[in-house]
């Protein structure tokens, strides 16, 4: 059942009673329309903006944010390796992933090597390095160089990974499963200066059971994000933060014989907040039945376009990669204006 928020005339779901007292903070857009019923092809969609079919590869929106927002004093962007999303930007810009939220595998200094033995190793890298491109410089080798570079810069900021360091208090606030956990650690990676965080809450494919699967889907969901957008907003950085929750695409607004809802790309919804985003606003509506757009339809392309202008990149623009354009985001979309302050 609608439960009202703190701006008048939004309602949303009864499971989110927490998130309904943060939504002065937020924006619903209530009129995605993809058409892709796939989940990794509407996942690829919803990251990078564009469809799978389209020649190229194109980068995750993360790797984009990276790429436009560059500081090289950062760790690397989002225990795991690295990922290959994104592109033709090159792997400086590719995601870390966080196995169950613990700093990157293999990034503390040996015991048996002290602090200065690992800055003469490292010296000795560099200079070994100046003296190899002075002859041989490839784009190649710039890359070889940056990642050595950028592994010495993680394994200096290793304890930003370490969510222990947090209070008890945002804890217990947070709550002990996964989800919770990875929201605060997201939380203290923006504080920590990380240009884009990704946190993944699964378990949404409900085919059966769907009323008990979100009771218990909502009620994890519920409280860390409302604190995660509460916490932002106190420590006045929420307007320096821009804050998406998507999905590869909605559910049926009809339940199925096993009780369950299915895919449904054709009429569903995504929240935004902070940075350029207009606060409480509602963009786009459905018919009574929630079957199809009414009204302000956008896609994938249009949304790409409107995170990368909320945060202050000109998504109409290209980046250069050794000689080249690409275009930042798919140049035949474009951002929703209405939605940015």
């Amino acid at each position: 059942q609608p439960i009202s928020t703190t701006v008048p005339g939004m309602e949303i779901c009864e499971l989110l009673p927490k998130s309904a007292k943060v939504m002065h903070h937020l924006a619903v857009v209530r009129s995605v329309n993809t058409r892709e019923n796939n989940h990794g092809k509407g996942r690829y969609m919803m990251t990078t903006g564009r469809r799978e079919d389209e020649p190229g590869e194109f980068p995750h929106l993360g790797a984009t944010m990276a790429r436009a927002l560059d500081d090289p004093s950062n760790p690397p962007k989002a225990s795991g390796g690295r990922s290959d999303n994104a592109a033709y930007l090159g792997p400086k810009y590719a995601s870390l992933q966080l196995k169950d939220g613990k700093a990157p595998a293999d990034s503390a200094r040996p015991d048996d090597i002290t602090l200065e033995a690992d800055a003469r190793r490292n010296a000795f890298r560099r200079r070994a390095d100046e003296r190899f491109l002075l002859r041989r410089r490839t784009a190649r080798t710039d890359l070889y160089t940056q990642t050595f570079d950028q592994a010495q810069s993680l394994m200096e900021k290793r304890d930003v990974f370490d969510v222990s360091k947090e209070s008890k208090e945002d804890h217990q606030r947070y709550g002990s499963h996964d989800f919770g956990r990875h929201c605060l650690l997201a939380r203290r990676l923006l504080e920590n200066d990380v240009t884009f965080v990704q946190v993944t809450h699964t378990n949404y494919d409900t085919h059966n059971e769907n009323f008990n699967f979100h009771i218990e889907q909502m009620g994890e969901f519920d409280a860390p994000f409302a604190n995660l957008v509460t916490d932002l907003e106190e420590r006045g950085m929420l307007d320096s933060t821009l804050i998406v929750v998507m999905s590869e695409f909605g559910r049926t607004p009809r339940i199925n014989h096993k009780y369950g809802r299915d895919h449904w790309g054709t009429a569903w919804s995504v929240v935004l907040g902070g940075c350029g985003i207009q606060k409480g606003a509602v963009y786009g509506k459905t018919n009574a039945q929630g079957t199809a757009v009414a009204d302000g339809e956008v896609d994938h392309a249009r949304l790409f376009h409107t995170y990368l202008q909320a945060v202050g990149v000109k998504s109409l623009g290209a980046f250069n990669i050794d000689g080249r354009e690409y275009p930042v985001a798919n140049p035949a979309s474009y951002p929703i204006q209405e939605l940015l302050a």
